[in-house]
């Protein structure tokens, strides 16, 4: 399905095939057979979380469309996922397989006609890519395809939009691989660097080993409890930032960023004694508080003074993905395509249930010590990989609630980006902005570094948060004010 402007308005042309092939499998001229797809690949293929990665990055200089094909030849095609269909094998009761196919970069290389003198460049960008939303791509193809917008944008020379159905890999895959097509700008020989995972050192002596071992276990089994208990029938509150139903998996979305500087970020990180997960969570909890304290009541005074107008109790969960992989990093092509490579290509993730706890804080510091102690007590549970196993087992054998992602208010991902400026095919990229549409969920917060920013990038359902640019706004002046807390609390030196 493509999409063609008409009157200033989008419109819909062609016909996009919904449902997977159902063909025999077998070795020719064209189908090659290849391994099954995995539990959580098929769980992103699930009517009500059939999930499409799309990720923009803007460019400092046009895209030349040419160049561009001649090196997807050597990059994307190179990788198996990305030349295969998906194919039901009737052979096998219907099991889904990936089968090798020829591409044509025609069905895959996008290039709308724009009008370099518009008034509003990036209001074009935005509302094309909420129109792609609307969209899926064919299962008779590989299911991804690129979109090149030549058109100047407040921080862009040109745009190029990546759309990848999710069962093709991860945030983590489809970022590696991404990245591993780029080089750095200083030096253009090399790959892009990426911050090293610290691992915590575990504690010595039988008493520390036993008693984590057995919080461990504790933990897990509350997790557990909760996940089917959330399941079932603990439901979060039903506030502005909620979806009432499922179906708001087949909605468009309205993908917006607001980008801060890294530094101030980690100015925070460092006086707190903290991560810079727990101070995204931190500013996350504080922007939400705003924005829905706003929703049920009226803003005082400058915007600092408050009239608290939030419910006495507000259960607002987010489903927050975690990277499962022992070893994450950016290896070469030639490395990422070998089977049984390291690089652990595929959906290697799992999830836990991350709640928001929605309050007015006098003291803003009081939202990094929540979001300290709710992500200490995260890792230490076993959480993300019952909820792998979880789609392993009842996704295959037998499909229940407990193999669909559970219907919360948000998702949450953070994943890392490079730390140095980097180009692709020779373009130097100004920005990376990744996120995700077919999610049953209203809200999805993406956090992403790059060199020395760092976005948060929301996909929202604009029917029921029609204000995201607002929502930026409070996420902004959280941080803010958590800076501003730790400056007058003597942290740091002004």
């Amino acid at each position: 399905m493509e999409l063609e402007r008409k009157n200033g308005e989008w419109i819909k042309s062609g016909s996009c095939d919904l449902g997977l092939r159902r063909i025999k499998v077998r070795k020719e001229s064209v189908y090659e057979e290849e391994e099954p797809l995995s539990p959580m690949a098929r769980m992103f293929q699930q009517p009500e979380s059939n999930v499409y990665v799309i990720a923009m990055l803007g460019f400092k200089n046009p895209i030349d469309p040419h160049f561009l094909k001649a090196n997807l030849v050597h990059t994307f095609l190179k990788q198996p996922r990305f030349s295969s269909v998906q194919v039901a094998d009737e052979k096998n009761g219907g099991e889904v397989k990936w089968v090798k196919t020829k591409v044509d970069l025609d069905n895959h290389v996008k290039i709308p006609m724009v009008d370099q003198h518009m008034a509003s460049p990036d209001q074009f960008v935005e509302d094309y890519i909420a129109n792609l939303t609307n969209t899926q791509i064919s299962t008779s193809i590989p299911m991804w395809d690129v979109h090149i917008l030549n058109l100047k944008t407040c921080d862009a020379e040109s745009t190029l939009v990546i759309r990848v159905h999710h069962s093709l890999g991860d945030g983590t895959s489809l970022m590696s691989f991404l990245i591993s097509c780029c080089r750095k700008t200083s030096e253009p020989d090399a790959l892009p660097s990426f911050p090293a995972a610290k691992k915590s050192r575990p504690h010595t002596g039988w008493f520390w080993k036993f008693w984590s071992v057995l919080l461990l276990a504790w933990n897990t089994l509350v997790d557990i409890w909760m996940c089917v208990a959330t399941t079932y029938f603990l439901k979060d509150t039903q506030t502005p930032l909620k979806a009432p139903s499922r179906a708001v998996a087949f909605t468009s979305r309205r993908i917006v960023r607001r980008t801060f500087c890294v530094d101030d970020v980690i100015l925070v990180k460092n006086a707190t004694n903290t991560k810079v997960n727990d101070v995204v969570l931190a500013i996350t909890q504080a922007g939400l508080s705003r924005y829905l304290n706003r929703k049920y009541g009226k803003c005082m005074g400058d915007g600092e003074s408050w009239e608290n107008n939030l419910p006495n109790s507000v259960r607002l969960t987010a489903t927050l993905f975690i990277n499962l992989r022992s070893y994450p990093g950016i290896y070469a092509i030639a490395e990422m395509v070998k089977k049984h490579s390291q690089t652990d290509w595929g959906n290697k993730i799992g999830y836990v249930l991350y709640p928001f706890k929605i309050a007015l804080k006098d003291n803003p510091l009081d939202y990094i010590r929540d979001a300290k102690a709710t992500m200490d007590r995260k890792k230490a549970t076993l959480e993300a990989q019952f909820r792998l196993f979880m789609a392993k087992v009842f996704v295959r054998f037998y499909p229940t609630k407990l193999a669909t992602f559970p219907l919360t208010t948000m998702w949450f991902s953070n994943v890392a980006g490079p730390q140095e400026e980097i180009s692709l095919f020779g373009n130097q990229v100004t920005f990376i902005a990744p996120s995700l549409y077919g999610q049953p969920v209203a809200l999805t917060i993406h956090i992403i570094s790059y060199e020395k920013k760092i976005s948060m990038v929301l996909s929202v359902d604009d029917n029921i948060i029609p204000d995201p640019y607002q929502l930026c706004d409070d996420f902004e002046e959280a941080l803010k004010l958590v800076k501003k807390a730790v400056v007058a609390e003597g942290l740091i030196k002004k």
